[in-house]
């Protein structure tokens, strides 16, 4: 009986490596597209590990760039599923893949297409999404995916600082809002660590943070969603106005608004920063 022949893992890419295959491709990394590379391969371990995934996984990861996190996802997971938008790059990794992950590139698909307009993916239904989201985009992305692909039940994105705090905030915090609500509505965040910007090429000029999350069970139908999220965007619209008065248009009337808070069990002076998802949930059964 032949043994099997042993499976070599990915080589991952180091600073030269991101260099050269910038160049090859003339690729000159622009703010619009949130294009930073990472290039050490230490933080590309350590996101890998952060982010829980498992050889069970399939893995969807957004904006792959040069490949860095690719291969880094590929040594672990089943299979791994790239959205690139950029047209350059994703002519590139193919390529990148067959000679650093030989061994892996047959669990390897790539989109190319804007995130937030991908509706279906090839392969296995996605299990995980663990990507460096580009900056300018990354919330809505992340809850496009969150809304479109509910076989996503666990993740990590790396994200500016700033939005990682935002979307793992809670009630009360400074830094509590739509994305922490609408984040919530759909799983549990937690911040996960923070990353240097010496990893990146070119280096940012914003601090960068991990959040991951785990999802859990839905608090309601798609009407309630949309109606829980109606109701989070107007509490923040102004956030110094009571319930009362931030949901007075929403609701038809101040007095309306004010009977379906006390239904809710929520004071009508209460302001938004102090409401759970569930409680804004709770809301929109009553608007």
């Amino acid at each position: 009986m032949t043994p099997p022949t042993p499976v070599s893992p990915p080589r991952l890419l180091g600073a030269a490596d991101v260099r050269r295959l910038a160049e090859s491709c003339g690729i000159r990394p622009t703010k619009q597209r949130g294009q930073n590379f990472v290039h050490d391969a230490n933080t590309v371990r350590r996101i890998v590990k952060a982010s829980g995934i498992t050889p069970d996984d399939v893995v969807v990861e957004i904006g792959p760039g040069l490949g860095s996190l690719t291969l880094g996802l590929l040594e672990v997971a089943a299979h791994v599923t790239a959205v690139e938008i950029d047209e350059v790059l994703a002519g590139q990794l193919p390529t990148t893949i067959a000679e650093h992950a030989p061994d892996q590139a047959g669990s390897f698909d790539l989109v190319v297409a804007d995130a937030m307009k991908v509706t279906s993916l090839p392969g296995p239904a996605p299990t995980a999404l663990v990507a460096n989201l580009p900056y300018n985009v990354s919330v809505p992305v992340l809850l496009t995916f969150f809304e479109r692909f509910d076989s996503i039940s666990t993740g990590l994105v790396m994200v500016q600082a700033e939005v990682a705090h935002r979307l793992a905030a809670g009630p009360g915090s400074k830094t509590y809002g739509i994305p922490s609500v609408k984040a919530a509505w759909y799983a549990d965040m937690k911040l996960a660590g923070s990353v240097g910007r010496n990893v990146f090429w070119p280096m940012p000029n914003v601090e960068s943070s991990l959040v991951s999350w785990v999802r859990h069970e839905p608090l309601g139908d798609e009407q309630l969603r949309l109606r829980t999220f109606a109701i989070a965007d107007a509490a923040f619209a102004q956030r110094r106005k009571t319930m009362r008065a931030a949901l007075a248009t929403l609701a038809g009337s101040g007095a309306a608004a004010e009977a379906a808070l006390t239904a809710a069990g929520i004071s009508p002076q209460a302001r938004g920063e102090s409401l759970t998802v569930h409680q804004f949930a709770r809301l929109a059964a009553f608007i």
